[in-house]
């Protein structure tokens, strides 16, 4: 039935693209395929240490061996691994000089993977099972295909300078640090086609509008995306507003642009009153070399609105706060040395809230934590997607929003990046990183805790090392390894947390 199916798509397709070549100047089909091999350790911060744990009230039993939770799933703090593919094939057409589309298809799978290690509490999930109960899924979906874009681009549309984009895109501004992916919404509610490592899904585009108005050296872009629409109702879905001006200089290769980009979030349902959030993010970057092989950047961005944590809270909260990103690259050696060493550091913060739990109901003051919008640049491998996609022991999933426990690695953190990488030869490279990561100001441990008990200070460290070697122009080899070090005393209560994180990828690609 599967192959009659697969056969049948086929069909449809051939007939499609012979129609379609007939009126185009031309059709490029290109693809990639990417295969991953994962080994992962202690992702919610200690080793097993007990066979039973108390969850939602519930004394739950685990295998002492980090063989399963009884029944339905595996232990949170067990060593994991698994292989995943994905696989993506997409059709460039150019129609005219002024038209063309774009459509690339895709499927992503843990390979054969019958009982997924994802909790379902309230709806919020958590791939590393930490924060209720490990619902077995037998994902009978894994080998569906997914339509990842689908776009028509309108150049010199009704006026010369502009360029039009309609339909499922990519959206990147800047560095990706308010606008670059869109993987968190794509991801959240699809429990049966969820990746157990969905920070490396596909499925990170938009659909949206786009239009560029290009005044060389000038750029204006304004965009509109649909991100969640519940019943189709004007008023209940999620969407995201922008514009941005961008300007480069004739010197220092300099760039800057400003920009305004809002999240319209009205999918909480609410009561008395109360009508949802509104982040509006305003903000500035700019980058330049001020002399020859180094380049400084920075990024400074201010949030305000309307903040809504839970359902049941009567009014909006006001919202104040910001965000930075400074860095440097420097690549003076590359021209002196065999091995082409660059080297890079970069200060990263964003404010916080005194209590970073998001359904506080009574809480009526200014709201200090900043949301992370549609963020797309990551640093780290394993840290920063803490309170995304993972919870870690000391702090439970709070499931009613995006913002789901008080360590997030979005709010109320700063973070140093010490980066580097080498050519040993021409067809390797070898990268590593160095992350340190503490609080931005005290917090309250968790949502229901006493407001005296506050914790901060220095949350870990992390160490990622990786090799690429080119095999050929198409095929790639490259592995991953890194560390989490959690900060004991600090953030983290060293009776509750006591392992360093492991995360190991191996991974091949072939693009054609």
């Amino acid at each position: 039935m599967r192959f009659l199916k697969v056969a049948f798509v086929m069909a449809i397709a051939l007939c499609l693209t012979a129609s379609v070549y007939a009126e185009t100047q031309s059709v490029k089909v290109s693809g990639d395929l990417t295969i991953r091999g994962l080994m992962r350790d202690n992702y919610d911060l200690r080793y097993v240490t007990n066979s039973t744990e108390t969850i939602g009230g519930v004394v739950t039993s685990f295998a002492q061996d980090g063989g399963g939770l009884t029944g339905v799933g595996t232990y949170p703090g067990a060593n994991q691994a698994w292989w995943m593919s994905q696989t993506e094939v997409q059709v460039d057409a150019e129609l005219t000089d002024c038209v063309s589309a774009c459509v690339r298809i895709a499927n992503e799978r843990d390979w054969n993977v019958q009982n997924k290690v994802i909790v379902n509490q309230n709806t919020a999930l958590w791939p590393n099972g930490f924060g209720g109960w490990a619902t077995p899924d037998g994902d009978a979906e894994e080998f569906e295909i997914e339509l990842d874009l689908a776009y028509v681009t309108l150049k010199n549309f009704i006026y010369q300078p502009l360029t039009v984009t309609i339909g499922r895109q990519d959206l990147w501004f800047g560095k990706g640090f308010i606008v670059g992916s869109n993987q968190l919404y794509n991801n959240w509610l699809r429990s049966n086609q969820m990746l157990n490592a969905p920070e490396y899904t596909l499925n990170t585009a938009f659909d949206a509008f786009k239009a560029v108005l290009d005044y060389d050296p000038w750029t204006i872009t304004g965009v509109y995306a649909a991100i969640l629409t519940n019943s189709i109702a004007w008023d209940d879905g999620v969407s995201l507003w922008g514009i941005n001006v961008g300007y480069k200089f004739d010197c220092y290769k300099a760039e800057a642009e400003a920009y305004w980009f809002a999240k319209i979030d009205n999918s909480v349902e609410t009561y008395r009153g109360a009508r949802g959030s509104q982040t509006h993010t305003i903000g500035a970057r700019g980058s330049m070399d001020p002399i020859e092989n180094l380049t400084v950047s920075g990024e400074l961005a201010l949030q305000f609105g309307n903040y809504i944590g839970s359902r049941f809270q009567p009014d909006e909260r006001d919202r104040s706060a910001w965000a930075m990103d400074i860095g440097a690259e420097y690549r003076g050696f590359m021209d002196k040395l065999a091995w082409k060493p660059k080297v890079a550091a970069e200060y990263i913060l964003y404010s916080g809230n005194t209590n970073n739990a998001d359904n506080q109901v009574a809480a009526t003051d200014t709201f200090g934590g900043w949301d992370p919008m549609f963020r797309g640049k990551f640093d780290s491998a394993i840290r920063e997607f803490v309170g995304m996609y993972y919870a870690t022991y000391d702090y439970p999933a709070n499931p009613l929003t995006v913002q789901s426990v008080p360590d997030a690695s979005f709010t109320n953190q700063q973070q140093v990046v010490f980066s580097g990488s080498l050519q040993p030869m021409d067809c390797l490279t070898l990268k590593g990183n160095y992350n340190l990561f503490w609080t931005y100001t005290d917090y309250t441990r968790t949502w229901a805790a006493p407001s005296n008990d506050k914790r901060g200070g220095y949350i870990g460290s992390e160490l990622d090392l990786q090799a690429i070697w080119d095999y050929t122009e198409d095929v790639s080899f490259g592995v991953l390894a890194a560390w989490f070090y959690p900060g004991f005393g600090g953030a983290y209560d060293p009776q509750n947390v006591n392992a360093t994180v492991s995360d190991i990828v191996g991974t091949v690609k072939i693009s054609f």
